[in-house]
């Protein structure tokens, strides 16, 4: 009998060492959700669905977008993925902000770093900061000149809490020397409506949801977040062409897994996505929308968010922002 379970404990081991590499040849054998912790129609949505759609076509089995709405910083969403099993068939894609929310909320139901696999960073976009159509601004200087005049009489807004826009118009505040109050929407959608109607003056938002909004006249770019203009909107001035100190600060998308998925397996969705974000159709659906394709090694990855981690918590720090 002893000899019996030697043998069968043997067999586990055999079977389970060579089993990751047989599971990453034949992955993916089934449909996989790519979760977003945000509504559909939102910048991270749009990227997701971007990848989804193109995984789709090159690996032959179904990556579907599942918007899994919630909580500040995505944590409903992220809360799912955290739990779930690390097979790679449960993947996360979203922003910057899912490593913000340590530094905004007191309590959260997972560590950010420890029980997440970074896959990939997949693209990355300045901000366009923008104004009410009837400000009678047209550059980011002119319209702190206001602002230091009566800064009673205006508001900025924010798509979220703890966003990337969130933390550009800290920036932006603390350059401009000015404490104004800063509203956070549950959306961009909504916050964009309110900049349109002059309920709220000013906005730092993803070029894909506002830039149509500024070439349509309904609200007034007033500067990108970028050291250089951009080519799909090669009119609007840097930060510091508007008046301002230089001003690098992007909105980021990676994909994340459950903590624990096999190397051979991040590896695989890696080099996929990596692959695709070099198609020139992809590069132009990226630049379209604003954001450049990456497609980063995991390691790139991880070494970044602890960057960008350490950056946040500066900026959040500077502008006395609280924990809830």
């Amino acid at each position: 009998m002893r000899y019996l379970r030697v043998l069968a404990v043997m067999a586990v081991v055999l079977f389970g060492s060579g089993s990751a590499p047989v599971m990453s040849d034949t992955y993916p054998s089934r449909a996989v959700t790519i979760v977003v912790p945000y509504p559909a129609g939102g910048s991270v949505d749009g990227v997701a669905r971007i990848i989804a759609q193109k995984l789709t076509e090159a690996l032959g089995q179904s990556f579907i977008v599942e918007n899994r709405a919630g909580g500040v910083g995505g944590i409903v969403g992220a809360s799912y993925v955290a739990r779930a099993n690390p097979d790679g068939y449960t993947l996360m894609l979203t922003a910057s902000i899912h490593v913000v929310t340590p530094f905004l909320r007191k309590t959260i139901p997972y560590d950010v770093v420890a029980d997440f696999t970074p896959i990939t960073l997949v693209a990355s976009g300045p901000l366009l900061v923008s104004t009410t159509p009837t400000a009678p601004a047209n550059t980011l200087a002119e319209f702190f000149d206001l602002v230091r005049k009566n800064p009673g009489k205006y508001t900025f807004a924010t798509s979220s809490f703890g966003s990337a826009g969130h933390l550009a118009i800290e920036l932006l505040k603390r350059d401009a020397g000015v404490n104004t109050l800063v509203v956070a929407y549950k959306g961009g959608g909504p916050a964009l409506t309110d900049l349109m109607s002059g309920t709220v003056q000013l906005i730092a938002d993803p070029m894909v949801s506002s830039l149509p909004l500024a070439k349509a006249g309904n609200i007034k770019a007033l500067a990108i977040t970028s050291l250089k203009r951009i080519a799909i909107a090669p009119e609007i001035p840097t930060v510091a062409e508007s008046g301002m100190k230089d001003l690098d600060f992007a909105s980021w998308y990676g994909i994340w897994a459950p903590k624990g998925l096999p190397v051979e397996l991040v590896t695989k969705i890696q080099t996929e996505v990596a692959k695709l974000v070099e198609r020139p159709d992809v590069k132009e659906q990226f630049a379209s929308l604003g954001f450049e394709p990456i497609g980063s090694t995991p390691d790139h990855f991880a070494k970044y968010i602890q960057e960008e981690m350490v950056k946040y918590k500066q900026i959040i720090k500077d502008a006395n922002i609280q924990a809830e």
